[in-house]
C-alpha cells in the first residue's frame, strides 16, 4: 500500500511539472486572471528574458524524473525553491491558486518523507571529508 501511495504521489507531482513546465513555452492552457501587483511581478520576471524559460525547464526536468523514477529524491529537492517561490507569490498577490499550492505541497510533503533515508547523508551536523 505504501509503495502504491508513493508511485500515486510520484506521477501526479512528476505530471504536474512536467504538463506546466511545457505550458510555458507552448501556451496550450489559458492564463488565468491575476491582480495587478502579480502580473507587475510576473512581467518584470518575463522581461529579464532567462527566469521563465530556466524555471520551466528546471520543472520539465523534475517531472521527467519523477515519472522515470530516475534521482527521484534529488527532484524532490530541486524543485523545492521553485515550489516555495510559487506559493509566495499565490499567498501574497494572487491567492486565486492557493488550492493547487496546497495540492502541490501535500504531495511534495509526502514524498520528502518517503525518501528521508535518502537524505540522511545531507542532514549531518558536522561533513565529514571523504
Amino acid at each position: 500500500m505504501k509503495q502504491k501511495l508513493e508511485l500515486g504521489a510520484r506521477i501526479i507531482f512528476g505530471l504536474g511539472f512536467l504538463i506546466f513546465g511545457i505550458n510555458g513555452f507552448l501556451n496550450f492552457m489559458p492564463v488565468p486572471p491575476m491582480s495587478p501587483e502579480a502580473g507587475a511581478l510576473l512581467g518584470a520576471f518575463a522581461k529579464t528574458g532567462y527566469f521563465f524559460p530556466m524555471i520551466k525547464i528546471i520543472e520539465i526536468i523534475v517531472g521527467v524524473l519523477l515519472l522515470t523514477n530516475f534521482f527521484a529524491p534529488l527532484a524532490v529537492v530541486v524543485i523545492t525553491p521553485v515550489l516555495v517561490g510559487i506559493t509566495t507569490i499565490h499567498l501574497f498577490l494572487n491567492p486565486a491558486g492557493i488550492p493547487m499550492m496546497i495540492l502541490l505541497h501535500a504531495l511534495h510533503g509526502y514524498l520528502a518523507y518517503s525518501y528521508r533515508k535518502n537524505y540522511q547523508g545531507l542532514i549531518a551536523k558536522k561533513a565529514i571529508a571523504a
